[in-house]
């Protein structure tokens, strides 16, 4: 996720000239839910952008100064038909100021719901579903021409996104796609209904926007799937991620390649290997556990247990004893016990997570576990307290490691002036972890997509402080 000082430092290329010109109309989007989501934001950007549309300026967007808003929805959670349906209404509420403001909605929910929303919401100009973003801009029209609803939601996949225009959010870092969909079946999950089977891209399609988007400016890029490292199996090639991998420390300046989300059951030794190997694949990982009761990933479906997942966790570190491992952990899955839940205790202490995304369970509609007998919400609560009590001093510990040693920053964000000589300016760690910077007096301070070896001087509850004094001997020294 990012930070406020990196959404702050966010630059659409090529809109200056536009700015103070409506085009065919002012569009801004909200996105709720996960970073497939977000690069689908980008994709929904382009399309619009390639029909002439104009994004809206942080004035205008403050003042609801637009013609089109998009809500690009998430599916995950229990409460999410119930927060989409109160945005549209926040929605609304603008158009009602603003009569020929046109409201669309996409992404998870609309996937879902589909008809229902046009009728629940009949101000909605348009719905599209996860498949469909390269349609919005007809059924924009559509409306305008008839003022009714207009749906399109696709259950097959006919266009990969990524074959869409995109208007990228970051100058600096950008999301690549390598397959969309999921085949796995985990008894808590919407995705594989909302997004479908599976299916990959080309390499040579991945590695050709990979080039562009360095040729565009980018020298960080996240390869996103619900599952990359199944990368390939579809064509029976096991190593296809591997291969994307080493392919990736091939291309001149790209500096960081990192993935999300890989699947415990499906890490192996090759890819390890090439995270190992590759120099410019960053030694990140997040690792989504969700259980530490064998019979809870049971129930769960996850084709892992714990065993195995430490060893898979211990083969990483032991290739690389610097990796940043996040994780996922769902407390309260129906049918856990108290000795379930000490389970996921011991496994959190074993593997020490840099950090971890910790969930209350809650039902989704359509998913087997909704069927389950629920747990309490009281007792899920006071589990989950115990489990983020201990994770918060894990990651203290973990940061506090970082002190006194020089680590490389790339530079994503600035946070304005620490005083009247010295500014602060922020960005990530090789390894994902956030640093704030003083710059020292007198040094140059860094722009953004530049790269400042610092050494950290404090470490922060969830982040890491670097305030060098040269005289002492600290290091400050900025790359272009």
């Amino acid at each position: 996720m990012m930070t406020e000082a990196e959404r702050a430092s966010i630059a659409v290329d090529g809109t200056d000239s536009l700015l103070g010109e409506r085009g065919k109309g002012v569009f801004h989007i909200h996105t709720l839910g996960c970073q497939m989501n977000v690069h689908d934001s980008e994709r929904i950007a382009g399309v619009l952008e390639a029909d002439g549309y104009v994004p809206a300026t942080q004035e205008q967007i403050d003042s609801h100064d637009f013609d089109v808003i998009v809500l690009n929805t998430c599916a995950v959670r229990e409460n999410a038909a119930e927060r989409m349906y109160g945005t549209i209404g926040l929605f609304n509420r603008i158009k009602m100021q603003r009569p020929n403001l046109q409201i669309a909605v996409g992404g998870c929910m609309a996937q879902l719901d589909r008809e229902e929303i046009a009728k629940k919401k009949p101000w909605v100009a348009a719905v599209f579903g996860t498949k469909n973003i390269e349609d919005l801009p007809k059924l924009l029209d559509q409306n305008r021409a008839t003022d009714k609803p207009q749906v399109r939601v696709s259950d097959q996949l006919q266009e990969f996104p990524s074959q869409l225009p995109a208007a990228r959010a970051s100058r600096v870092s950008s999301w690549v796609a390598i397959s969309v969909g999921c085949n796995n079946t985990c008894t808590f999950c919407i995705v594989p209904t909302t997004r479908g089977k599976e299916k990959d891209r080309r390499p040579g399609d991945v590695l050709a926007e990979i080039r562009q988007c360095v040729a565009d400016g980018a020298k960080d890029v996240t390869l996103l799937g619900q599952n990359v490292n199944s990368y390939g199996y579809g064509i029976g090639d096991r190593y296809a991620f591997s291969k994307l991998l080493r392919a990736c420390g091939e291309i001149e300046g790209l500096e960081r390649v990192r993935f999300t989300s890989p699947h415990p059951a499906a890490f192996t030794d090759d890819v390890i290997a090439a995270m190992a190997e590759t120099p410019n694949i960053m030694h990140q990982l997040h690792f989504p556990l969700q259980s530490g009761s064998d019979r809870i990933l049971r129930a769960m479906r996850r084709s892992y247990r714990s065993a195995k997942f430490l060893d898979i966790l211990g083969r990483i570190r032991e290739a690389m004893p610097d990796a940043q491992i996040s994780t996922d952990i769902i407390v309260g899955f129906p049918g856990e016990t108290e000795e379930d839940f000490q389970a996921t205790l011991d496994v959190v202490r074993k593997a020490r997570f840099s950090t971890a995304f910790m969930f209350i369970y809650s039902p989704r509609p359509g998913t087997p576990a909704a069927q389950m007998e629920q747990i309490p919400r009281d007792v899920v609560q006071e589990r989950f307290d115990r489990l983020v009590a201990l994770q918060e001093e894990i990651t203290q510990e973990n940061l506090e490691g970082f002190v006194g040693r020089d680590v490389e920053v790339m530079i994503t964000g600035k946070l304005g002036k620490k005083d009247s000589d010295t500014h602060r300016v922020s960005g990530r760690e090789k390894t994902g972890v956030l640093v704030h910077i003083g710059v020292p007096e007198g040094q140059p301070v860094p722009e953004i997509g530049d790269f400042v070896t610092v050494t950290v001087t404090h470490a922060g509850r969830h982040n890491l402080l670097a305030d060098p004094d040269l005289a002492a001997g600290q290091t400050y020294s900025v790359r272009h």
